[in-house]
Formats: structure tokens, sequence, C-alpha cells
């Protein structure tokens, strides 16, 4: 067979396909130069920067939050560091596998994985998770031999708050928390050098001075550039800047006057401000019942949270700065100072007291330790007479007494350095219209209600520390201060102390001679009137006011014994006093819930007050437990000097060094 080609042709072919393919290998080599250009040339600072990004990690370095101290520098609030074993979800195959396999290593509880299921609930993003806090030096080491097991799991060094005294102080102090998902949707408007400065930061204020003082309180955050493993271990350290501490507050709260009216308390109900009247420093700010704010910090247990929550006493409720009561005769030296001040009541004018007082055609009665007899100002509030402080209120009318106590800080805030404080009612004929907006129907202000006012009752309704307060101004001769619980702020590094001196208002124009005819007045109370059994050998003088205010409403024809027998539907005892009268520098206001008459219950707390302010003494063993059960009147018992007690009694100390220990110590596994 011939086979014909054709040579010329064949050629042709062949040149074309090797040209093709050399056209190819150039376009591919084209398509390589082109991408190395981009990449080397072009794209080479910001691949360059994301290739160190992932060799060198900067990672933040959570500050020491600031201590808390009392006046004479007593740690309430302070930090320790322990390890914690922390999970990050998004580096885990088999989260629940992985804890059952940790489980075997480290002691980890039901409740913690209660807990790590919440925060995970919680967390947006990859944010490592504790699954068990305070680990002990044993499970550090057990679980470092065999970290190779657990990719996404390790071991942190965390700092935690620790709160020594326990209970005491804890409305006062509040505490710190995790950040919650709310507190983060708020952080996210803040500039960004302060949210720069929570980069790693997990804790926050939460409650009282923590929450109100945090930006002082949390310090700046520093940072640590180190070299990674491409497994994203640290290999070295290339830079370091380290954090500054938070500030230290220093309170003007006496904690060991906070501890003794806490137990003068015993188990009761009620609330205690103290005020100095020359520059508004708080002296003590008690709540009762109160709360371990420990419990809180690292995520309180779902029974402990339950048994505060759903406690009828109400422990969680700061009574001092949240509870809201009827002022009861605690207000009528109030009522008289309005009167001086408009005009309306001279102090010589005489009222004749017969126990009733009738207007529209109702009869409004007086208790029965009342007795009859004509009374000017000074009489009628050392013996607190109803009927002349009906017909005040009357004389007045609800506007005027309402333009004549608002300056005094009643019916609305004090601006104390703390978060949450409610108004009150001091009532008037345009808060009754906007309170009942709704309902026109009862807008309108009836003169029968204004009766009420002038004994402390009706729409009054005041705080504790709104009470102290107008107390210290009427102690002062009119000058006012904005109340504050930090006397100082110390910077530890540069250990400069700034003053934050209460901010003084303007004084209200009281004349000094109608100043004296009520402080003349309350020095009778404690003399010859309601407390005098309770100020009875005191060393110096004082001026008060006995208070009792009805905790509900009565019907129509219903006595008040009807419905002794229920102890939450007793009257409240109330106290509002300071000293010396000559020169305050205190001014108090004390409520006992559902605890009868000022003088049995209240006025008792307020005498050992300022004994132990005033005198330097602390009461017996023995007082203490007859006061806790609203058994005595002036102290029993050998009283000691203040220097020579403890801070606390031994029992309590015990409590609180347990509790100090489980912050602070590792653990077993039960989270706080």
């Amino acid at each position: 067979m011939v086979v014909l080609k054709n040579l010329p042709q064949e050629l042709s072919r062949f040149r074309m396909r090797v040209l093709a393919a050399v056209a190819f290998v150039l376009f591919c080599f084209g398509l390589l130069v082109a991408r190395l250009v981009w990449l080397q040339v072009i794209q080479h600072d910001e691949l360059a920067a994301r290739a160190e990004s992932n060799r060198i990690a900067i990672v933040p370095i959570v500050p020491n939050r600031g201590l808390i101290k009392d006046r004479n520098g007593v740690v309430l609030a302070s930090n320790y560091s322990a390890y914690t074993l922390e999970i990050n979800p998004e580096k885990v195959v088999d989260l629940d596998a992985t804890i059952e396999a940790l489980g075997q290593i480290v002691d980890i509880q039901p409740r913690d994985k209660r807990r790590f299921k919440r925060l995970l609930d919680e967390a947006k993003h990859t944010d490592s998770l504790p699954i068990r806090t305070k680990l002990t030096d044993e499970e550090v080491a057990r679980f470092t031999a065999q970290r190779f097991r657990f990719p996404g799991v390790e071991i942190k060094a965390r700092l935690f708050r620790s709160y020594p005294l326990g209970e005491v102080g804890a409305h006062l102090i509040g505490y710190i928390g995790r950040i919650n998902q709310a507190e983060k949707k708020q952080m996210e408007d803040w500039e960004e050098e302060d949210l720069a400065n929570y980069r790693g930061t997990e804790y926050i204020g939460k409650l009282g001075l923590e929450q109100a003082y945090e930006r002082e309180l949390h310090g700046i955050t520093g940072f640590e550039q180190v070299e990674t493993s491409a497994g994203g271990r640290a290999v070295r350290r290339l830079d370091h800047k380290p954090p500054t501490p938070g500030n230290t507050l220093n309170l003007s709260v006496d904690i060991k006057l906070q501890a003794l009216v806490e137990r003068l308390f015993g188990q009761r109900r009620g609330a205690l401000v103290a005020i100095d009247p020359r520059n508004g420093e708080v002296l003590a700010f008690v709540s009762k019942p109160t709360f371990d704010p420990n419990l809180f910090v690292d995520g309180i247990d779902a029974d402990s949270w339950r048994e505060l929550n759903e406690d009828i006493d109400k422990p969680l409720l700061n009574r001092a700065l949240r509870g809201t009561y009827p002022p009861g005769s605690t207000f009528k030296p109030l009522m008289a100072m309005a009167a001086l001040t408009s005009g309306k009541r001279g102090p010589n004018v005489v009222i004749q007291d017969n126990l009733t007082y009738s207007f529209g055609g109702r009869s409004f009665g007086s208790p029965e330790a009342d007795r009859p007899g004509p009374k000017d100002m000074r009489l009628a509030i050392v013996g607190s007479s109803n009927v002349y402080f009906y017909s005040l209120a009357n004389e007045m009318g609800v506007d005027l007494i309402h333009d004549e106590l608002a300056p005094f800080g009643l019916g609305r805030k004090t601006e104390i350095d703390v978060q949450g404080e409610v108004t009150g009612i001091l009532p008037s004929q345009e808060w009754k219209r906007r309170y009942f907006a709704r309902n026109p129907a009862n807008q309108k202000w009836f003169p029968g209600e204004t009766i009420s006012l002038g004994i402390g009752q009706g729409y009054n309704s005041f705080t504790m520390l709104q009470l102290a307060n107008a107390y210290a101004i009427v102690a002062s001769g009119g000058q006012r201060y904005k109340p504050r619980l930090v006397r100082e702020i110390e910077d530890v590094v540069r250990h400069e102390q700034r003053r934050t001196a209460s901010d003084a208002l303007t004084p209200l124009p009281l004349r000094p001679a109608d100043v004296d005819v009520i402080r003349n007045a309350m020095g009778g109370v404690t003399l010859e009137g309601t407390s005098r059994q309770v100020f009875m050998g005191a060393s110096y003088t004082s001026g008060g006011k006995t208070g009792t205010a009805q905790a509900v409403g009565l019907r129509a024809g219903e006595r008040y014994s009807a419905i002794k027998a229920d102890e939450r539907k007793r009257d409240h005892s109330l106290y509002v006093a300071f000293a010396p009268v000559d020169q305050p520098s205190v001014a108090l206001a004390v409520i006992v819930e559902n605890a009868g008459w000022g003088s049995a219950a209240a006025a008792p707390i307020a005498r050992r007050v300022f004994d132990y302010l005033l005198a330097g003494v602390y009461p017996s063993e023995e007082d203490i437990a007859k006061t806790q059960l609203g058994q005595t009147y002036a102290p029993i018992g050998t009283s000691r000097k203040v220097a020579d007690v403890p801070l606390l009694p031994p029992s309590q100390t015990a409590s609180a060094a347990s509790a100090a220990a489980a912050a602070s110590a590792p653990a077993t596994g039960a989270s706080r």
C-alpha cells in the first residue's frame, strides 16, 4: 500500500500546534506573572499586614479593679486571682462530649454546666467561656498534662472580685457581674476609646458604688503583643504595655457604724441614713435585710437567685434609696418650718387641742397618747399634736405646703452618687392632675385631702435619704448639699487623692430665729417629749421627732387594734434627729417597718448611732440583743469604747471570713 503525505500541509499543521502550545504556555505564565504582580506589588502592604497579624497577636490585659474602702481605710471590695477552665465553642467539634471528657479530669458540677449553657446562649461571638472557676493546683496540673486532647479548651488566670465583709453594706457597695447582652448593646454607643478600654473585660458594675463609679474603678486596659505559632500558641513576647489599675474609692461611710446599725435591726426590715449636715457626707447608709454580694460575682446559681428574689422580705430592695414611706409625725417639724417661712403661723399662736378636728363633716382624731389642752408650736411638736397640724395644713393648703417644702428635697431626687434613687411624693394639685392623667374623675384635689398631709399621711411618701437630707438642711440652718458616699478618689499610680466634696447648693433663706424655734422644739422632744426615755443620760444634746406611719389604710370605723395581730400590717416606726442641737454634726432618719411606735423601735437605734459618733461609745452585747427585739430605750449593760470593739462580732467575723475564703480559695466545682 502506498501512503501519500502532503508534507507542506503536515508541517504547517505541526507548526500551528506548536505555536498554540507556546501561546498557551505564555498565557499561563502571563497569568502567573500578573498574579505575582498583584500579590507582591499592588496588594503587598495589605497582605503583609495580614500575614503579620496571623503571626502576631494583640492580647488585652485586664487591669486590677480599684479597691473600695471606708473612711477609716477598711477594705470593702478587693480582688484575687484564680485559674478558670474555659472553652471556645467555635473551636470545639462536639461540645457535650468535650464537657463530659473534661469532667473526668476536673470536677464539673451540674450548676457549672447550667451556667455555661446560659453564658453560651448569651454569647454572640467567639468568646471563650468558663466551664469551671477557681481550679485547684492539682486540677490545673491534671488538665495541663492532657491538654493535647482538648483543642479549644484552655486554662486562664482571671481576676475575681471579693467582698470581705459579706452582707455588711451590700446595698451601698453593690457588686459586679458578667456583661450581659443589654449592656453590650448600650456599650455600642460608647466612644471608641472607652469601648476599646473594655476589650478583654467580662465584668462590669451592676449595683451601688460598683455601678456608679464603674469608670473610676475599671482602670485602663493594657496589651501584650506576642508572636504565635501556626497552632496559635504564644512563642515569644514582642511588646508590652502594662494595664493601669483602677482608682480606689475612699468612702465617707464608717463601716463599723454601718455594721452596728445592721446588727441593731436584727431580723427586722427597715433603713437608716445618717448625713453630716456640714458637708453632705453620708456616714451610714443602711438597708435591711441585706444579701451577700459575693453570690453575684461569677454568676449566681438559680437556687440562690430564686431564694433572694422570692423572699417576702425583699432583701434585694435598697430601702434607703428606693423604699418610700409616709413620714408620719416626723413630718410635723417640717410643716412648722413651712408655716414660719411662709408667715402663715407664728411660733406663739395657740391652738386649742381637744383631740379631734372637724372638717367637711368628717372628724379627724388623735392617738390615744395625745393630751388635750392649748398648744403653741413648740408644745405641738414636743407633744406631737395632731389637731395643731390638721389646722395648720388646712390654713396653708396643699400647694403652699408643696412650694415651701420642695426646696428641702422632698418629693425629688437628692442626686446622691449612686443610681436608682426614686423621687417619692410631695403632693400638689398639679401632681395629682399628672398622676391621675388617665382618670380625669380623680384629678380634682379635695380640701379634705389636705388635712392628713399635716401629720405626714395622705399622699406623702418619702425615702429615708430624703428625710435625712431635709433634716440636715434644717440642722445646718438652710445650707444644702448633694449627699455623697464617696469622700475622695485615690489614683494608685500617681499616689494622688482627689477630693469629691459634696456639691454645695444655694442655701435656703431661713431666718435664724425660725431655725431656733424648730431646733428648740425638737430638743424638747428628747428632753420632755416622746423620746425622753430613749435619750435619758446622754452626754450630748439632740433634737428629734418620733413618727408612726400607717402601713395599710383602715376602712371607715375600723380600729387599728383590729389588725394589730398581723405583723406586716402594723404601723411603721420612724425617727428623725440631729445632734448636737447647737452645732449639729449628724442628721439621720430611720424606719423600722411594722414595728409600731417610733419611740419603741426607731429612736433607740438613733440613740446608739449618736452615742457611737458623738461619745465614742459602743453598746453592750446585751443591749444589742434587746434592741434587736425592740425591748430597749436608753442603753443597758456596760457600754464599750468604739476603738475597743472589733469591726464584726465573732459569729459574724467567722461568717464573713468563710465567705471571703469561698470567694478567693479554689472551689470544688460549686459556683458562687
